[in-house]
């Protein structure tokens, strides 16, 4: 599996970016698909999944109310709606692969997309 992630830029406080992660073959096998992220200097984070049958999603407590993640298994595309953007969500975003169910630990994710870059700042 391919990832390919998008989306990302710069904005201001209070705004709201949706990144995109075209991911062929999604649809095809049970692919729980997440969202990662990692700041300056910091570790590779979770942000999100969606477990592969699409019944069941999660967040980290910090994007809670503010990020929606969905999936779209017709395009094979993997989305993070991100709201009320704050500086501290400034970080690389990656989306990450894996067959069955949902993990937080990057280590248990076996695909990865190059990283888009997101930038929260005035």
């Amino acid at each position: 599996v391919q990832l390919q992630a998008s989306g990302g830029g710069l904005v201001h406080p209070g705004g709201s970016l949706r990144l995109s992660c075209a991911a062929p073959g999604i649809a095809s096998r049970r692919y729980t698909m997440s969202w990662f992220r990692q700041a300056p200097g910091k570790e590779r984070e979770f942000v999100s999944a969606s477990h592969w049958s699409g019944g069941s999603t999660i967040y980290t407590d910090s994007v809670k109310g503010r990020f929606t993640i969905s999936r779209d298994n017709a395009k094979n595309t993997l989305y993070l709606q991100m709201n009320s953007l704050k500086p501290e969500d400034t970080a690389v975003y990656y989306c990450a692969a894996r067959l069955d169910g949902i993990r937080k630990n990057p280590n248990d994710y076996d695909y990865w997309g190059q990283g888009t870059l997101v930038t929260v700042s005035s």
